[in-house]
């Protein structure tokens, strides 16, 4: 809130439509009153008073108070104090409406009511399995934290998430562009850049919101714009975030879908293929595809139209059924018979060695610094001392002879004769 009363919104984090005045404004005061109701939140939990926010904003230098500023000298004190006003009022019920998070407890019960409505969220087409992934990592570290804001770096988090750094990159832009995630900075040499969650339905809201897909194959988290009456996707978070990072999990293996799958049925066991398609936020034949690849692994029980886990599938030992003679006994198996041991090992080796290379790098910059200022090169004219002879001449260090025409003056440096 300091940064954005000081700086504006630089981020354009409030520069989403807003249409709380009643009626259609301009996108420039939908974007001000966005900001200004911002800082009113967060000035009611600093503990001010209106007079004090009043004060600031219609006569402090800062940038966020600029169109207050403006409103003041277009139309009088009495119609900027009174904008001011309803931005304070409104930002007081909100407050007061909103269980304030006093203690790590709250915080812990705000993140299993935002953990509910992941799950319950249908992420669909592989970008939204991506993200899935993205915030499941995210919500683990917000856990062990204790707060919204946690630092993590690009590479951290795609080794979390199981997946290769740009796509762990891409997933965090789209998750940018749906406020479901906020950069803080951009970190520093020795550590990650800090992030924070941002909850943006209130705990009253339906969970029944979705992720469409964009215009292009596997889709493009729009972010939860479009509200559907039953979408029954409902799967196991705690699940995926302790397999997704498996090499059974990678992308030519069992992938997300067979993620969701599994999530699914930890969630609740036994569910038909049209009950899996809903509950996991896959197609129909994605859904056929990957229980099929899960019973022949011995992992899934096909019993009549209801598919159930083996009783030890979630620690990755497969059971004899009549569609697997020979199970898997555990993950590292699993991977080998999809092909895909040792990816994620060779993406923390490749991780290690770009931060091997960057330390070295910076090391070697940090010498070269540090030697330019102790020790700075002489002055091309001044005569170093091996060269020049007792009468001033300039003579050759290796042979003795003596160079015609070429002398040391007085001062020092070169001069021709």
């Amino acid at each position: 809130m300091h940064k954005l009363l000081v700086l504006g919104d630089k981020d354009a984090a409030y520069s989403h439509a807003n249409f709380q005045r009643g009626g259609r404004n301009t996108a420039s005061s939908d974007h001000a009153w966005a900001v200004t109701r911002a800082l009113a939140a967060g000035a009611v939990r600093a503990g001010w008073n209106r007079p004090t926010f009043l004060h600031v904003m219609l006569d402090g230098p800062y940038a966020a108070g600029q169109y207050a500023r403006n409103l003041q000298h277009r139309r009088g004190y009495d119609k900027a104090a009174a904008w001011l006003q309803r931005a304070w009022d409104g930002a007081q019920d909100y407050i007061r409406a909103t269980d304030p998070l006093t203690t790590r407890q709250d915080f812990h019960a705000a993140l299993a009511a935002f953990r509910s409505r992941i799950e319950c969220t249908p992420w669909k087409g592989i970008a939204g399995k991506t993200d899935l992934r993205n915030l499941i990592a995210r919500m683990d570290i917000c856990s062990k934290s204790g707060s919204w804001d946690h630092t993590v770096s690009e590479r951290d988090l795609a080794e979390r998430m199981g997946c290769s750094r740009t796509t762990a990159h891409n997933s965090n832009q789209r998750l940018l562009d749906a406020k479901l995630l906020r950069q803080l900075d951009n970190g520093s040499p020795t550590e990650g850049a800090r992030w924070m969650l941002i909850s943006r339905l209130p705990s009253t809201t339906s969970h029944h919101w979705s992720t469409p897909k964009g215009p292009e194959a596997g889709g493009a988290m729009g972010g939860p714009a479009m509200r559907h009456t039953d979408t029954n996707a409902n799967l196991d978070s705690r699940t995926a975030s302790r397999l997704m990072h498996l090499d059974a999990f990678a992308h030519h293996g069992l992938g997300s879908s067979g993620l969701a799958v599994l999530a699914a049925l930890a969630e609740r066991d036994g569910q038909s293929l049209t009950e899996l398609q809903a509950s996991a936020s896959i197609a129909r034949s994605t859904a056929y595809r990957q229980l099929g690849k899960l019973k022949h692994l011995g992992l899934v029980r096909h019993k009549g139209e209801l598919y159930h886990l083996s009783p030890t599938a979630l620690e990755g030992t497969g059971a004899q059924t009549q569609h697997c003679p020979n199970p898997v006994a555990s993950w590292t198996e699993t991977a080998e018979r999809l092909g895909t041991a040792g990816t994620a090992e060779r993406r923390h080796r490749h991780h290690e060695t770009q931060r091997n290379h960057w330390r070295h790098e910076q090391v070697r910059l940090a010498e070269r610094r540090r030697a330019a200022q102790q020790t700075p090169l002489p002055h091309p004219a001044v005569a170093p001392p091996q060269y020049v002879r007792a009468d001033g001449c300039a003579i050759d260090p290796a042979t003795g002879e003596v160079i015609p025409g070429l002398y040391a003056a007085s001062d020092g440096r070169w001069v021709w004769g």
